[in-house]
């Protein structure tokens, strides 16, 4: 039988993290919010304060909603600190050992009937649910980024994931005011499946010398009316994400259509993974982002 949630843990602080805290809160959820530093957990909070002031201004929300969603939000410096949580939301880094290794400790504090999900943009919601020790209360809510803004979720079963978990985060979703996309079990599901082939294919085109950075992104953008084009849109994912997920779709698919350009590794080994660290297909340390190839 599905079950109702009332609180909600998230581990990770960053952009997904603070975005689902933020969402969370603003659906009149209480949420212990947790990263591996105090500071980071700060400025997570800092983010969501500043998130929803940006929607007090845009009369998206009220200034009341805004103070009471922040009163709900509390800091768990520790896994102990979700006790109470009906779910906890995992949105570390897009690297399985990672992931598993954040499941394999943080069950031993949850209460049994609590739902464990992850936000993982490409892995095997099967194999990550090993990880725990309760599969059938294992699922995957994948979010997209920016969570605020963003209508779409992806709800993902594993192989052993039973009917209550689905319908009850199912209910959850749906009360964040989100739309639900229902993926099967594969690499990347469905929006990456289909997104980052395509910023690969682009990066290629840049490789290959078809065009320079500023012709492809206005030509996406004008010709197939992206809001953004496929690079820039990259170096907001962070190139180590998209090389992630390239990785995954080609492993886990063992298709050469998926190898991820050599010029996209390239970049990340140069440590230019995109908006946050300042450089990827554009700089982003003058007034406005200037093309780096």
């Amino acid at each position: 039988m599905a079950s109702t949630i009332q609180s909600v843990g998230v581990i990770g602080a960053g952009q997904m993290g603070s975005g689902i805290a933020h969402v969370c809160a603003l659906a009149g959820y209480s949420v212990m919010l947790n990263d591996v530093s105090p500071d980071r957990i700060k400025a997570g909070m800092a983010t969501i304060n500043g998130n929803m002031t940006r929607q007090v201004g845009k009369q998206a929300i009220t200034e009341d909603a805004r103070k009471s969603a922040l009163a709900r939000i509390k800091p768990a410096e520790k896994y102990d600190g979700f006790a109470d949580c009906d779910i906890v939301i995992e949105t570390a880094t897009e690297k399985e050992e990672v992931k598993r290794k954040i499941f394999s400790e943080l069950c031993a504090s949850l209460k049994p009937s609590a739902i464990v999900a992850t936000n993982t943009s490409s892995i095997s919601i099967t194999r990550l649910a090993s990880s725990t020790d309760r599969p059938e209360r294992f699922i995957g809510i994948h979010f997209m980024n920016p969570v605020p803004l963003m209508e779409l979720v992806e709800l993902i079963r594993g192989i052993v994931t039973d009917d209550a978990t689905f319908e009850t985060s199912k209910a959850f979703v749906s009360k964040l005011g989100k739309t639900i996309a229902v993926s099967e079990d594969f690499p990347a599901f469905i929006v990456n499946r289909v997104l980052l082939p395509m910023i690969n294919e682009a990066i290629y085109t840049l490789y290959e010398g078809v065009g320079n950075v500023e012709a492809i992104d206005t030509a996406m953008r004008l010709g197939a009316h992206h809001p953004m084009g496929p690079l820039a849109l990259a170096d907001f994912i962070g190139l180590d994400t998209c090389l992630s997920v390239m990785q995954v779709l080609h492993e886990g698919l063992a298709d050469s259509k998926y190898r991820p350009c050599p010029l996209l590794v390239k970049y990340v080994e140069a440590g230019w993974l995109g908006r946050k660290t300042q450089r990827g297909f554009y700089d982003y340390r003058g007034e406005k982002p200037v093309p780096t190839r």
